[in-house]
């Protein structure tokens, strides 16, 4: 046994000597230069090359590495054994991620690619006027070289984009309004913003499926169409008009959009803005991928209605500020007096179709009106209110609808006689989906009954409809003549003589007799 230590304890000397030997034969200097160029030789051999990706860029944080975090963490991306959770603030979702040195292999148009979480202990800092974290983390990505441009040239453009949109969907929505009209706050903002917790869907809304298909896939296109709108020369932006009675769905249309799209919603209160520059400034600092509202713009500011204006002030300029302005009462009150504002039609125009309209990107512009009929023509053209969306009374397909959303009635599960009744009344009825709602919602605790108020309910409201059908009618065509009437006015050019002009002149006649 002695014999064998003894042996051993040689051959450790031995090994010491060849070490020291090496030592001073091989300095690390030749060690290091031998192993840079043994890599160089294996490189050159190998079909794979390397990429690092650091969390932190010398003192600043590198956004590609947040951008393949995101990226890694979707659903679809991950394959890995081992996996991380996380929830990150202000987020509604719970995301994945790699764990410390797993690996990951993902796809991009045909082609593999090997990802590493890297993840090793920082050395011993100095001295730092930013000390750096203990751990150095990093990605490492491993591809083959014929696929580098590939990779180089569309893969990563494609991590970045996906990753803003994954960040945007797991952010929770906001709803921005300008109650301060358009003065800013400490930070510099304009906008006050509340957690938007709507929860309305197109799957929810009462309307008929193949209008809501038609309205989800245009804001589809929409969203997806940046290299069209480029490819085009279009300002990357679109319109909706929501029109109807009211209590036919308008807000809840906006909030279904808001909910598909994963915007935000800027909530633009006209009667809060002075002028056209406050109102400018709003646009300017409302984000890209928003919806920017404005509801019942027939009643928000006095810019709907051009005939009264030319009752007033006879043939002067349509496009004068003082013309359209908004707020004013009185004949003798002059714009922004008394906590009015002059925002001009031009200043609304411009704010949807002008210049300042392209500042930002991917935004949509709603308005909403009870009383299409009282808008300016220059308001509803395509390019301002792209697409006129009529949100009508409820039809028999959303009254189906409500009936699943409020009872959990599938079409199958209710009697077919009922079915027919319902089918036959409803349009005949001219109810909102509002008022039907509300009498599903009292006799929800009695899903029957609820049916049977609700049929009774339509039946009365059909009857009442009926007995008025005369006076309706009549109502109807003098509304019809007063649009034709409208209609002729704007359409009559700008030095024909004004039919107002006689009164205005006789007016002024009177008011000179009674000065003498």
């Amino acid at each position: 046994m002695k014999e064998y230590w003894t042996s051993f304890a040689s051959l450790l000397g031995v090994l010491a000597f060849c070490q020291s030997l090496l030592q001073v034969m091989f300095p690390p200097e030749l060690r290091f230069a031998c192993l840079k160029f043994f890599n160089r030789v294996f490189n050159l051999f190998s079909s794979y090359c390397y990429f690092d990706i650091t969390e932190i860029d010398g003192v600043n944080t590198n956004e590609l590495y947040n951008a393949v975090q995101l990226y890694l963490s979707s659903s679809v991306s991950i394959n890995g054994s081992r996996l991380s959770l996380t929830r990150a603030l202000n987020s509604s979702a719970i995301t994945f991620g790699l764990s410390n040195n797993d690996c990951i292999v993902d796809t991009f148009n045909g082609v593999s690619v090997l990802w590493e979480h890297v993840v090793t202990q920082r050395q011993a800092q100095t001295f730092s006027w930013r000390p750096l974290p203990e751990e150095k983390r990093g990605f490492t990505l491993r591809i083959r070289k014929r696929d580098k441009s590939l990779i180089l040239d569309s893969y990563l453009d494609y991590i970045m984009e996906k990753a803003n949109e994954i960040r945007r969907m797991n952010q929770d929505r906001l709803l921005y309004t300008n109650s301060r009209g358009g003065s800013l706050d400490s930070r510099g903002h304009p906008w006050e913003s509340v957690p938007f917790k709507h929860p309305s869907t197109f799957d929810t809304l009462a309307m008929d499926p193949a209008k809501k298909q038609e309205i989800m896939d245009d804001l589809k296109d929409f969203a997806n169409g940046q290299s069209f709108y480029q490819k085009t020369g279009r300002a990357w932006k679109r319109g909706y008009l929501l029109y109807g009675p009211p209590g036919t769905g308008k807000s809840s249309m906006i909030a279904a959009m808001a909910n598909y799209l994963s915007y935000d919603i800027y909530d633009l209160e006209l009667t809060e803005v002075h002028n056209n520059s406050e109102l400018r400034k709003l646009l300017m600092k409302t984000s890209s991928k928003s919806i920017i509202v404005i509801e019942d713009i027939d009643c928000s500011i006095n810019l709907t209605n051009r005939k009264n204006n030319n009752n007033n002030t006879g043939t002067r300029n349509y496009y004068e500020p003082e013309m359209r302005c908004g707020s004013g009462s009185g004949s003798g009150s002059g714009p922004g007096e008394d906590g009015g504002n002059s925002i001009t039609l031009s200043g609304l125009l411009n704010f949807t179709d002008g210049l300042w309209s392209c500042c930002g990107s991917e935004r949509i512009f709603v308005f909403t009106t009870n009383h299409i009929e009282k808008l300016d023509p220059a308001l509803l053209r395509c390019g301002r209110m792209d697409m006129h969306i009529f949100m009508s009374y409820c039809s028999y397909a959303a009254l189906l609808i409500l009936l699943k959303n409020y009872l959990g009635y599938d079409e199958s599960d209710l009697d077919a006689d009922v079915l027919k009744e319902l089918a036959q009344v409803v349009d005949k009825a001219e109810m909102t989906p509002a008022d039907i709602s509300e009498v599903l919602i009292k006799n929800r605790r009695s899903k029957q009954r609820a049916v049977g108020e609700l049929l009774e309910a339509l039946k009365t409201r059909a009857e009442r409809n009926l007995k008025n059908g005369n006076s309706r009618e009549k109502i109807s065509d003098d509304i019809m003549e007063d649009e034709e009437q409208e209609k002729r006015a704007l359409e009559s050019p700008p030095n024909e003589e004004s039919e107002f002009e006689e009164p205005c002149k006789k007016q002024e006649d009177d008011d000179e007799e009674r000065m003498k």
